[in-house]
């Protein structure tokens, strides 16, 4: 079986540079999971390496497919300087090795909450899931593997959260688009909701 890791490292790069720091975290019973930090002028991006390492399996099917279902990383980008965000390499690790603690499959328009701010005074503990192709191009594998997606982190407010839950996705990205919404902003309000 192909190592999917250095692929989707050298796909990261292609991308978005050589990284300038990296964690290592490991949870009991997962593979490590790494977060590498990217700087590119005034915004630093945040990226896992590791949760693609399996595919993440329907929490419902008897056994896990050890070749076939969806392989994704997380990226967040955030607005350098503002805020303590390094701190937010253990919640992005968390975020990442969900799939293989509690069997979820992470995917665009989905709520990822933490229980905690993101990093120290964060306004966030939440994250919405965006579609990936626009930072780092989706990575494909030879068949019968998956490509990898490079799925943006969007933060949110318990508010934002609370308002996705009966609107949708689609409805909270709208709200942010009209309103203007500065999204790599690390202690930005909620946006209004009313």
């Amino acid at each position: 079986m192909v190592d999917v890791l250095p692929l989707v490292e050298a796909r990261l790069r292609s991308a978005l540079g050589e990284p300038d720091a990296r964690a290592a975290v490991t949870f009991l019973g997962t593979d490590r999971i790494e977060v590498l930090r990217f700087h590119e002028g005034d915004i630093v991006r945040y990226a896992t390496l590791g949760m693609s390492a399996q595919p993440m399996s329907d929490p419902t099917a008897t056994l896990a497919d050890p070749v076939k279902g969806p392989r994704a990383e997380l990226v967040l980008s955030v607005r350098a300087g503002l805020a303590d965000t390094d701190k937010a390499l253990r919640p992005l690790a968390v975020l990442a090795a969900s799939p293989q603690v509690e069997g979820v499959i992470v995917a665009p328009g989905a709520s990822l909450d933490i229980g905690e701010p993101l990093w120290p005074g964060a306004p966030f503990s939440s994250v919405l899931v965006a579609e990936p192709g626009g930072l780092v191009e989706d990575l494909a594998l030879d068949e019968p593997l998956d490509p990898v997606r490079f799925l943006p982190l969007l933060p949110m407010t318990a508010n934002e959260a609370a308002w996705k839950r009966v609107h949708g996705a689609q409805a909270l990205q709208e709200r942010w688009l009209t309103h203007g919404t500065d999204l790599r902003d690390p202690s930005r309000a909620s946006v209004s909701l009313a």
